[in-house]
């Protein structure tokens, strides 16, 4: 068994690795000993790179899900599409259920719950929808700043592009139930403006995070080779 001096010195050195390589990504995955009780004993560390958290943020109409499926066919994220976790909770949750069909957003709480249960450090994840508040986003950066490598892509366009995409996807059949509800629309793109638009600007001041701003007003393909432009630098 190794001494107490031995075992102290031991997470010592892990939390010194820790502090020096958090602001590089990279984290002390473990520590060995290789022989405790002879003096000058030597300490193997192996590092662990973090993986990647991309978000994806933008108001309605951005091609949020469309630059999702994308990406994960070029390089397999494991994907927390918001939208569609809420749809999959409400379905047994009637308090989810009528929060939704009031155009509401769900309690800080019930959200992070949530997503906090689809979140794995052993995988590259994109998360399309998540953050949209000023709570949420300060709680992503408190609890996995330090686990992953985040980068921020905010994906803009003008309101009139954004409106002008959810009328198409509503000629094509497409879109949410909601779509061709003006008012609700209006709500939503309301709720974007006020609230996590000061949410993305807040992110872009972080520091130890990446943030890019991505103009996707082009065609598909374009606004695609300059998400993956933003993914480089």
């Amino acid at each position: 068994m190794p001494t107490r001096p031995t075992v102290v010195l031991y997470w010592a050195i892990f939390w010194v690795l820790r502090l020096k390589t958090a602001k590089n990504k990279i984290n002390p995955f473990y520590l060995y000993i290789q022989n405790p009780h002879l003096p000058g004993s030597v300490f193997y560390v192996k590092m662990k790179h973090m993986k990647q958290m991309i978000l994806l943020m933008g108001g309605q109409g951005v091609g949020k899900g469309t630059f999702a499926r994308m990406l994960n066919n070029h390089n397999k994220y494991k994907i927390i599409e918001t939208g569609k976790m809420l749809r999959d909770a409400a379905t047994t949750d009637k308090t989810i259920a009528d929060i939704m069909a009031r155009g509401e957003l769900l309690p800080f709480e019930t959200l992070v719950h949530l997503i906090e249960k689809n979140i794995d450090t052993d995988h590259d994840l994109l998360l399309d929808g998540f953050p949209r508040t000023m709570d949420q986003a300060k709680w992503l950066v408190d609890n996995y700043a330090d686990k992953f490598n985040i980068h921020v892509l905010y994906l803009h366009v003008p309101e009139s592009v954004m409106i002008a995409r959810i009328q198409k996807r509503i000629r094509e059949g497409g879109g949410r139930a909601d779509d061709a509800d003006t008012s609700a629309v209006r709500k939503r793109l309301d709720t974007f403006w006020h609230t996590t638009m000061p949410a993305i600007e807040w992110l872009a001041t972080v520091p130890n995070i990446k943030f890019s701003d991505v103009d996707v007003t082009g065609n598909v393909d374009k606004n695609f080779q300059n998400i993956l432009q933003a993914l480089k630098q």
